[in-house]
């Protein structure tokens, strides 16, 4: 099983499949908690406590790391042979359609920008958050409890350049993931005339969702500002 998770190409795209797919799941859960600062500051701070510098937070945020790293290494190692093996587009698609051979040939380039984000959200939240939490301290670099997530938030949005910075990255993540889950379905053999169209289809309701719920919470926040218009104030 190593030998074919690490010699194989289709046991390399199966780790890219299991990984990609437990980070969708993340990225679907992340962007749901989002949505609680919408409604309540209370409630999406509790959840921000739960999730803090517990053990079991700890070993998932080891964990994500962990599955985040696989992901990119693998992609390189899939993006280098590929590109030696049939130029530069990633995946020997069956199905020769316009904006799937877009997202294909561009999959490394959206993979850095969506790393890229992924840095900037780190040092944004996580280490003003549950890093601060780990070093036992009770403010952050701005002054806000570690479990202020509602204020942390408010104060990121209001600035119209993370904003920008933000929506970028979700646009770029949005194009990750509508080939991105598609190929997930395409490793497992599902990548038929009959099934390509759902896939794709459903590709793209799930990159919507997580494109529509994260920038929603950018965008409210940033006309929100300091106003007590929202449930969140």
């Amino acid at each position: 099983m190593n030998c074919f998770l690490t010699n194989s190409s289709l046991g390399k795209k199966l780790v890219m499949s299991i990984s990609g797919c437990a980070l969708v799941l993340f990225i679907l859960f992340h962007m749901s908690m989002n949505l609680a600062a919408l409604f309540s500051a209370e409630a999406y701070n509790m959840i921000c406590a739960f999730l803090g510098a517990n053990w079991y937070a700890l070993v998932a945020t080891v964990g994500l790391a962990a599955l985040v790293v696989i992901h990119i290494v693998y992609a390189l190692i899939l993006t280098m042979e590929n590109y030696r093996a049939r130029g530069k587009q990633r995946y020997a698609v069956t199905v020769n359609e316009p904006g799937v051979q877009w997202a294909s040939k561009n999959m490394l380039v959206l993979g850095f920008v969506v790393l890229g984000g992924l840095a900037i959200h780190l040092v944004h939240f996580w280490s003003k958050m549950q890093l601060v939490e780990i070093m036992g301290l009770h403010e952050n670099s701005l002054g806000l409890s570690p479990t202020d997530g509602a204020a942390l938030i408010q104060y990121t949005f209001s600035q119209w350049y993370n904003v920008v910075i933000y929506l970028v990255w979700f646009v770029a993540l949005w194009f990750h993931l509508t080939h991105g889950v598609w190929s997930m379905f395409q490793t497992a053999g599902f990548a038929n005339d009959v099934w390509y169209p759902r896939l794709k289809c459903l590709s793209n309701i799930v990159a919507t969702l997580i494109f529509l719920g994260f920038a929603t919470v950018v965008v409210w926040f940033y006309f929100c500002g300091n106003c007590c218009c929202c449930g969140a104030c």
